[in-house]
């Protein structure tokens, strides 16, 4: 009788366990949000990154990219180059706590040749923040990140920034976001004033008034205002106050999170206005971690078992180690340190001792990582972009893209003492997915493909900085660079294809065979001649 009172015991005392740890992992995933900023370049992405550590307590002192006053640089442009050129070359990933709440953000760059590393940054990230500049408005490269997001359903917040500055008419900017943009603007704050006249903001969402005066901001209820302002701006306000309530939806949190509807605020990153409000709201509407698809069901969060995938690999983070870190966003279970996971494209097993934690390119060792989370894992050449991490599933995820390149050159070695330093850093800073190797199958020369041709400089610049390695580039004349299919490898017309097109063949990275179109009409023609052949834009086809 004992022994069975003590079983009874002790099996609700495992069910308290179980019960208890569950809240707790369910307690974890709610408390986070994962999101990245983006923009055209110069929008001051970067620097409302800056202003949210700020706020976060997890700097001291804000940095920017380029300022005259402010002599720190951004913390998010960790690398050399990207401090000399004040862009940002690559994502960098941050974590900060407020009230409770862990945010994640994800600093994409904004120049064009770049969009790639901001593409993939966007399957990662469970809504977004467009940041935009009052001056100029929408921008190109602005038009097509948002193109993005709305094809994967990403909840938008849009930010208009450097509201201290002469710009365009709030209503015009409204009109405009949502006339190139194709989205359903609903203002959550609005501007007193604008550059010259610019006196501070009406937070809709708290109704409450934040007003400059001097270096000082001072928050006074909305009846207050026409004590506190001149009287033409006092007038102005009202008026814009009854447009906004006649023209807008009144905000609703569901219609955000389904992508139906986006909130704008207004603000200045870089003289700290605005930025709070933004991210009071943020916290209470952003989406906590999102299901994911992959190749064979749903993965929801709140799932016992783990499983992740890289979005993003990282040669050199400390240069003075020669590191690789993979880039893992957690998609559900917790990530354990010590515990062996499957790698489904590899089919091993592999355990790490040090995952990492970021904050930009300061890291921590994390114990225990949450759906949400994003991991640095020390790579020694197992992980490639898109490989998926599980507790033992065959799943993957998909839909991480890789482009046809642009722009095409030979890269030579300068420095023959040096060719196993170039060697080295060239495969390390491909698998990055900054750009894509192409060996030549008729002399085996090697060929850089790029989206964008700054990338030719980066690549430079950290081969010679990183590596110790010196190169060279001569142009090539290539159209498209397309990925070759053939079901019958030994039949006529697949021989035949490769002998005509041989000085035109070469071998990717993982040895998958491409034919570097010189033109279009060339690429047509042979499109035309050989039938059997598929040709394919995308490595994944």
């Amino acid at each position: 009788m004992k022994k069975l009172l003590f079983d009874k015991n002790d099996h609700s005392i495992k069910l308290i366990l179980a019960k208890n740890i569950s809240m707790n992992f369910n307690k974890e995933i709610n408390r986070r949000r994962t999101f990245g900023i983006i923009s055209h370049p110069d929008a001051g992405k970067t620097t409302l990154t800056e202003k949210l550590l700020l706020y976060g307590g997890a700097i001291q002192e804000a940095g920017a990219v380029k300022s005259n006053k402010i002599k720190k640089g951004a913390t998010s442009d960790f690398m050399e180059i990207e401090r000399q050129r004040g862009i940002s070359v690559a994502t960098s990933v941050l974590a900060f706590e407020y009230e409770g709440i862990k945010i994640n953000i994800l600093d994409t760059p904004g120049h064009k040749d770049f969009a790639e590393d901001t593409y993939r940054t966007l399957t990662a990230v469970d809504s977004v923040i467009v940041v935009i500049d009052v001056a100029k408005g929408v921008e190109e490269q602005t038009e097509k990140l948002v193109e993005v997001c709305k094809m994967r359903k990403i909840p938008i917040i849009v930010f208009i920034n450097k509201l201290d500055r002469e710009g365009k008419d709030a209503f015009d900017l409204l009109d405009e976001i949502e006339l190139k943009l194709k989205l359903k603007v609903c203002p959550l704050s609005f501007p007193i004033g604008m550059g010259y006249d610019f006196s501070g903001i009406y937070n809709i969402y708290d109704d409450k008034v934040s007003l400059l005066k001097g270096n000082e901001i001072k928050v006074i209820d909305k009846n207050e205002i026409k004590n506190s302002i001149s009287n033409d701006l006092s007038d102005q306000f009202i008026e814009n106050l009854e447009l906004l309530e006649m023209v807008y939806p009144k905000f609703d949190k569901n219609e955000y999170l389904r992508s139906n509807i986006q909130p704008v605020f207004f603000g200045s990153a870089l003289n700290n206005f605005g930025v709070e409000d933004l991210l009071r709201c943020f916290i209470n509407i952003a989406p906590i971690p999102q299901p994911k698809e992959s190749s064979i069901r749903i993965v929801k969060p709140d799932e016992d078992k783990f499983t992740g995938f890289v979005f993003k690999i990282h040669a050199n983070m400390d240069p003075k180690h020669r590191d690789r870190l993979a880039f893992i966003k957690i998609v559900s279970g917790e990530f354990k340190r010590n515990t062996p996971y499957l790698h489904v494209r590899l089919s091993k097993k592999l355990k790490f001792s040090s995952p990492n934690a970021f904050f930009a390119d300061k890291k921590e060792i994390v114990d225990t990582s949450y759906p949400g989370d994003i991991v640095g894992l020390h790579d020694t050449g197992n992980f490639k972009i898109g490989d998926t991490l599980t507790s033992g599933e065959n799943l993957i995820y998909e839909g991480i893209p890789s482009f046809s390149p642009e722009h095409f050159r030979y890269i030579n070695n300068a420095d023959p003492m040096k060719s196993k330093q170039l060697s080295k850093g060239i495969n390390q800073l491909m698998d990055e997915g900054v750009a894509q190797l192409f060996t030549l199958d008729l002399n085996g020369r090697k060929v850089i493909g790029t989206v964008g041709a700054l990338q030719y400089e980066v690549i430079q610049y950290r081969l010679q900085h990183e590596y110790g390695a010196k190169c060279s580039y001569e142009n090539l004349n290539v159209f498209k660079a397309c990925w070759v299919e053939c079901e019958n490898k030994k039949g006529d017309e697949f021989i035949e294809f490769k002998r005509i097109k041989q000085r035109y063949l070469a071998k990717d990275k993982n040895g998958n065979l491409v034919f570097l179109a010189d033109s279009v009409f060339s690429l047509n023609m042979t499109i035309e001649k050989y039938p059997s052949i598929k040709f394919h834009n995308t490595s994944e086809f």
